[in-house]
């Protein structure tokens, strides 16, 4: 019975020393950070110094786009210069008060060219300052005026008020062709009367295309 007792005894520490030596919680092994940088830098007296800094992410760089490029005109060639003004003395045709014959003056004209000769010319026809030459052209208007192989052809527009009788008609185309034909290099004037040939300037005598010296008698 003893036995009993003392084996019972000794089954019972047995289980004692075996429930504390089980089997104990492994721990959990710590984190595992990420690497830092370490720079270590030598101060003075040979004590070399860590520091520990997280590495700098490099930034993104952008690249500059090109600037525009300024495109150089080059400078206009100088035009060339203009021919210089000329002068000239010719022979300008009025009529007199009465309208009976015509009267001629001595007359200066400045001109570039041939075109703007002829052109000065015709505007001694309009003007006068002598209050005895009356000027018969003076109210009709020289819309062009061409010069091509000794042919001058004037385009003219006639208002109602430049009307002239027969006698200032007549006397007026003698004028104009007179004024004309003192240049050698005229052959012959065509009168046009806005753009358009007319039988008559101012309906008492005839209009001839061309006029010549040889059917004007002179």
């Amino acid at each position: 019975m003893n036995k009993k007792l003392t084996y019972a005894g000794m089954a019972a520490i047995l289980l004692l020393v075996i429930s504390g030596c089980g089997d104990k919680p492994t721990a959990a092994p710590a984190a595992t950070s990420a690497p830092e940088s370490i720079s270590v830098s030598s101060g003075a007296g040979g004590n070399n110094a860590v520091n520990e800094s997280p590495t700098a992410t490099p930034e993104a760089t952008s690249t500059p786009e090109p600037e525009p490029t300024a495109t150089v005109t080059p400078a206009a060639t100088d035009k060339p210069a203009a021919p210089e003004k000329q002068s000239l003395q010719i022979k300008a045709y009025y009529t007199d008060q009465e309208q009976n014959e015509l009267v001629t003056a001595e007359v200066s004209i400045t001109f570039k060219d041939a075109k703007d000769k002829y052109t000065e010319a015709f505007k001694t026809l309009q003007n006068s300052s002598d209050a005895k030459q009356i000027p018969l052209w003076n109210k009709i208007e020289l819309k062009s005026l061409e010069f091509s192989n000794g042919q001058i052809v004037l385009d003219i527009h006639k208002p109602d008020e430049a009307q002239l009788g027969a006698g200032g008609e007549a006397l007026a185309i003698s004028a104009l062709s007179q004024t004309f034909f003192q240049f050698d290099e005229v052959k012959n004037i065509d009168v046009l009367v806005d753009g358009e040939q007319v039988e008559s300037l101012m309906g008492h005598v005839d209009l001839v295309h061309p006029i010549t010296r040889e059917n004007n008698g002179l």
